[in-house]
């Protein structure tokens, strides 16, 4: 079974990457995937800063330990000032590059409105590539308009979003096999 960690990066107590996060967990989940979940809203990390001990915080002992049990991430952001949520940042530099090395990472933003999220997921594509992890080109925008009242995304997002997910976890498979020729 394909481990996967699921990360959502806004630290809003009503937020929409937090529940466009839980669908993409529950549509893993429907393919299979054993889904762990961190959400930085939380599940709260200090600011990092490299200190003697920080590792040793509750919080960074989790995020670590699902990190490196996970085969693969899907990433989670709002976009905030044409980049991704500082919070999200912030959990990415606890990782780093020994937890990320060749596993597939797919993104998604929960946008503000019109083409708010693009700068944000070019944004982590960016931390992405420079901590070794094989960003999947497929990446979507879940704006307001694509939540319905009850949760759930109009039928085009659903399908963008689901398209985002199947890629995840084919690569994924693909990956996982390769490694063990």
């Amino acid at each position: 079974m394909l481990q996967i960690l699921v990360i959502s990066g806004s630290a809003r107590v009503e937020s929409n990457t937090r529940k466009v996060a839980n669908l993409g967990a529950k549509y893993l989940s429907e393919l299979g995937a054993d889904v762990t979940f961190f959400d930085v809203g939380h599940d709260i990390l200090p600011l990092y800063s490299g200190a003697e001990g920080e590792d040793l915080l509750p919080n960074v002992q989790k995020l670590r330990d699902y990190a490196s049990q996970a085969e693969a991430f899907l990433i989670l952001t709002p976009e905030y000032h044409s980049a991704m949520s500082g919070s999200l940042k912030n959990a990415l530099d606890f990782l780093g590059s020994s937890y990320f090395r060749q596993k597939p990472v797919s993104i998604a933003a929960a946008g503000g409105g019109g083409k708010g999220g693009i700068n944000a997921l070019n944004n982590v594509r960016t931390v992405i590539r420079g901590i070794l992890g094989l960003g999947l080109p497929q990446q979507v925008v879940i704006d307001p308009a694509d939540l319905t009242e009850n949760g759930q995304l109009t039928d085009g997002a659903d399908q963008r979003f689901r398209g985002v997910i199947e890629e995840l976890v084919t690569f994924t498979k693909a990956v996982s096999a390769s490694k063990v020729l």
